[in-house]
């Protein structure tokens, strides 16, 4: 029995992981991948308060050899099913059953990807999934931005305050986004709207140099030269597993405030696994202490 088993090993679980630590429980780390999370795809982290700059795979690798040296337990290994037997937490996984007092979740989202070739090998060369995160290594550049939603229209009005060019890439003629959003984006000068087309193919050796994108209506194909393609078109929360026992919302993320409680009493979500607007390194730090100092209290 721990005191605390948490899933996932990206920076709200290796967060939470310090703070129960220091708080002297006892705790799992159960992850089925590498740890560290979608950051460790980051080449340089210049926006986490108190580190000028880093890369994703430091930042990452700090946070776990503070939590192994702190006492942490981490075995990798895929969690297949959580719950509840009276007030304690039963976690299996394809080979083990583990209980614990309290138990955080911080599984994390993936961003979806667009599935077109190369798009994994020229990620963090040209291809992002964050404006915010990586805006700011394109400044004066040609960049572009896939999607149609408020976030891919948020990050085309936040790229255009330091690009050259942006372009907005929809598949559709009209936005799922707020229309203020569209009317602010159109009278930029620096902003294209490049409708009804989707990406086809990614160009470029060791960085991303061009795109090939499809007109649905005509069917032509056009090269559109670029320094950056920022991928917007959502994010999946792995989540699937929690159903039976968890509150999710509609989008799949876990129903829990900014005090990361679910609606399972001992069982906190912290990080991108669950409902929120912002999704930062910093807002997951502070999802895993939040979590963690709950689950203290259990």
């Amino acid at each position: 029995m721990r005191d605390v088993i948490i899933i996932g090993a990206g920076t709200a679980g290796l967060t939470a992981a310090i703070y129960a630590l220091r708080a002297g429980k006892s705790v799992l780390v159960l992850e089925q991948g590498t740890y560290g999370g979608q950051i460790v795809n980051t080449p340089k982290v210049e926006n986490y308060p108190g580190i000028e700059q880093i890369s994703g795979y430091e930042f990452a690798s700090g946070l776990f050899k503070q939590a192994e040296k702190l006492g942490m337990e981490y075995r990798n290994e895929k969690v297949i099913g959580v719950r509840q037997e009276g007030t304690c937490k039963v976690v299996e996984t394809e080979g083990e059953i583990y209980e614990a007092v309290a138990l955080v979740l911080a599984t994390g989202a993936k961003n979806r990807p667009l599935g077109v070739e190369r798009e994994t090998e020229l990620t963090g060369r040209g291809i992002s999934y964050c404006a915010t995160c990586d805006g700011m290594f394109f400044r004066g550049k040609k960049v572009a931005v896939v999607g149609g939603g408020n976030t891919a229209l948020e990050d085309a009005a936040f790229l255009s305050n330091y690009c050259e060019q942006v372009y907005v890439i929809h598949r559709r003629e009209t936005f799922r986004g707020e229309d203020k959003l569209v009317k602010e984006l159109r009278e930029k000068a620096n902003v294209e709207f490049l409708l009804n087309k989707t990406v086809q193919e990614l160009k470029g050796d060791t960085t991303l140099q061009a795109v090939m994108l499809r007109d649905k209506n005509s069917g032509e194909v056009s090269r559109l030269e670029i320094d950056g393609l920022f991928v917007a078109i959502g994010q999946v929360p792995e989540n699937g597993i929690f159903a039976d026992l968890l509150e999710l919302d509609e989008g799949g993320y876990i129903v829990a405030g900014e005090d990361c409680r679910t609606n399972v009493e001992g069982i906190f979500a912290a990080g991108d696994c669950r409902r929120k607007t912002v999704r930062q390194l910093t807002t997951a730090a502070a999802d895993g202490a939040v979590a963690a100092l709950g689950a203290a209290q259990i």
